[in-house]
Formats: structure tokens, sequence, C-alpha cells
């Protein structure tokens, strides 16, 4: 298992930082971060960072999906966000994550150490800029996440969906990576509760499910309705 100690361990992402000019745009921040990273692969369920470990590292999702996510005191699991292909985390306020991260399914990552793109920042005004952003996204997304989790089930399957839909580059169909058990764990509700509520949403023509992973959205304006 490839684990943030075995980052420490390897020499890839320690590699010298070539120079970047600077320059505006997305775009220029992505190729600045894949210049400074080094791809790592991980396994399906392995740990990429635990929580409480020093968060020297930023991470970009490659291929594959990863989870955040905290065990509570009495042992359930709060997921905190998933990530697919082409996200930024590992976003930390302070020197430590507060929660801790593992491939869905086999994933590659970009491996990006923290101080390196910080130095980069403090040089490029447009990276900083760029990076502050992120942050904000990052903010907002677990911002929405907390208002999610007061909602009812119905809603919260909807809203999750919509959520999938939109980071999709298909605008009906969803292809999930994750579990119904991780699902629920991101919405706070039982996998029973997941599952029956799929079936309800089903049943109403506002979604079809051709298999497990697969969800079709027949009527969003419906889920809209419901995430509202």
């Amino acid at each position: 298992m490839l684990t943030q100690t075995a980052i420490h361990r390897t020499s890839a992402p320690q590699q010298p930082v070539r120079p970047v000019a600077p320059a505006a745009g997305s775009k220029v921040f992505h190729s600045s971060i894949e210049l400074m990273g080094a791809p790592m692969p991980f396994g399906r369920n392995a740990e990429i960072y635990g929580e409480n470990e020093p968060a020297e590292y930023l991470y970009k999702v490659i291929s594959g999906t990863v989870r955040t996510y905290k065990v509570l005191n009495d042992g359930r699991r709060q997921i905190g966000a998933f990530y697919l292909p082409g996200d930024l985390f590992g976003l930390e306020v302070g020197e430590n994550h507060m929660l801790s991260a593992e491939a869905i399914v086999d994933c590659k990552v970009l491996v990006i150490k923290r101080s390196s793109l910080i130095g980069l920042a403090m040089r490029d005004p447009e990276i900083a800029r760029k990076l502050w952003t992120t942050t904000a996204c990052e903010l907002q997304r677990a911002q929405d996440h907390i208002m999610l989790l007061i909602k009812t089930a119905r809603e919260r399957v909807a809203g999750f969906l919509l959520e999938m839909s939109a980071r999709s580059a298909a605008a009906t169909e969803v292809d999930l990576p994750m579990s119904r058990q991780d699902i629920a764990d991101y919405l706070g509700l039982t996998i029973e509760t997941v599952s029956r509520t799929l079936t309800q949403l089903e049943n109403a023509a506002t979604i079809a499910v051709p298999t497990s992973r697969r969800i079709v959205l027949r009527n969003r304006g419906a889920l809209s309705r419901l995430n509202s």
C-alpha cells in the first residue's frame, strides 16, 4: 500500500522544479503543476494520505477516482468528497490533513510538493490567483456538502446525482465509480436508504438505473426541484 509515508521515501516528488514563465489562465496553472509533479500509481482502496499527517503535498487526479473521509468516534465513516480526473485535492488551511484520502479504484495521481507550488505562487501573481480560486472552490464544495446533509433522503440523492452529472461529460448519464456504500457515507444515509430512494426515483420515471453503476437522468427538472 502506498501511503504518505511511502511518498516521503520515494525520490520522485523531490525532482527539481523546472522554471515556468509567468502567464495567466487555468491552462498555465495546470501546466505548471504537471511540470512540478510526479505521477504515482495507487491501487484500489490504497491510502494516499492519512488524517493528521503533514500536508506536505498536493495531489491531482490523472485517472481513477479518490475519496476523502473521516472515521467518527462511533466507527461510522463520513466521506467528505469525491475527486475525479482533473481535480486537485489535499488543499489544507493548516499544516496537517483533516481527512484521509483513498483511491476508490486503481488511480494515477500527480503528487506536487506544496512548498514548490507556494514558492511559484509567490513569484507569479496569476498562479497565486488561480491557487486562491481553486481553494475557494474547494471551500464552496465543502459548504454545499454541509447544506446537502440537512435535506431529506430524496433531496440528498437528487442533489448527488445532479452534482455528479455536472462533473460528467455526458449531460443525461452518470457513471458512478463509487459503491452504494460510498454514496451512503457521503450523504450521511444508510445503504438501504440510498437503494430505496433510487428505486423510488426510478419508479417515478425521474431516473433509470440500467446497472448499479450507471444512472440515466430522465427528468432533470424533477431532480432540480427536489434539490432546490
